[in-house]
């Protein structure tokens, strides 16, 4: 139990330096966009290094090496993602807002906000470490339907993001709100396949005789508190609804919020 105990501070204490980081480069170059693609490559980092973070004086093993490669993978493709969007953009519109209302008081509020993201990504990190330590030396079924759970989600996600660069790509939908493709069923598509991945660390994690596996469970769980109920959803449709305005109105009122669903038909654009 100790070095359960030890491995969860260790990766808190990780989590808030690294985002400490985080601030010092958004106050720096004024670009919040920065703020996601440090968080990304952060859990990435602490996530391999916690899986493969030897219990007992014992060896990594294959399941270990394995959820540290799902999250390397994981974390290169979205980090990257997020920081050629980063690029070509002068402040993320969803901190952007956040500082307008804090005023003079949004260095150090953004700062707790940081440290607080941190905090948030404990769970998830936390999931990955005891996935990746289930007691069974030879990898099981599960543990490969896990993998291809987490390698459906990365799909999903690309295929999301790459569907939304070309509509915003092509000069004849600008000021138009993208309802192609996977944006036709869900409103948040990449959101909801990166929530997808987080649930192959308890597919891989929960095993009879395990009691910490059921800790596995706090990544889905907090992944989707983060994104419906936090930073994802609600400041990003409140952005949208201030640049697309009723367009994006009649968007929401036919596509589902979250999960894909078939579009209600009926409203037109």
């Amino acid at each position: 139990m100790a070095t359960f105990l030890w491995g969860l501070a260790s990766i808190a204490l990780s989590l808030a330096a690294l985002m400490a980081f985080a601030w010092v480069v958004q106050q720096r170059t004024g670009n919040s966009g920065w703020v996601d693609t440090i968080w990304t490559f952060s859990v990435g980092l602490v996530g391999a290094c916690s899986a493969l973070w030897p219990i007992a004086g014992e060896g990594s093993g294959a399941r270990q090496w394995l959820v540290a490669g799902l999250v390397a993978i994981w974390s290169l493709r979205l980090g990257t993602h997020i920081a050629i969007r980063t690029i070509g953009i002068t402040d993320d519109p969803r901190y952007a807002a956040f500082a307008a209302d804090w005023g003079l008081n949004a260095p150090r509020r953004m700062f707790v906000f940081l440290q607080n993201q941190a905090l948030g990504s404990v769970p998830l990190v936390f999931a990955i470490f005891v996935a990746a330590h289930v007691p069974l030396p030879a990898l099981r079924v599960q543990d490969v339907v896990g993998a291809a759970i987490l390698l459906i989600g990365i799909a999903g996600e690309a295929l999301a993001d790459a569907q939304l660069r070309c509509f915003r790509h092509d000069p004849a939908n600008r000021g138009k709100v993208c309802d192609v493709g996977l944006w036709r069923w869900s409103r948040h598509p990449n959101y909801f396949f990166e929530w997808l991945g987080w649930l192959a660390y308890p597919v891989i994690g929960l095993s009879a005789g395990y009691p910490w596996g059921w800790a596995s469970l706090l990544a889905p769980v907090f992944m989707y508190w983060i994104l419906v109920h936090v930073t994802g959803i609600p400041p990003l449709e409140a952005q949208m609804l201030r640049s697309r305005g009723e367009r994006y109105r009649v968007y929401q009122s036919r596509t589902s919020m979250f999960f894909p669903l078939p579009p209600r038909e009926g409203m037109a654009a």
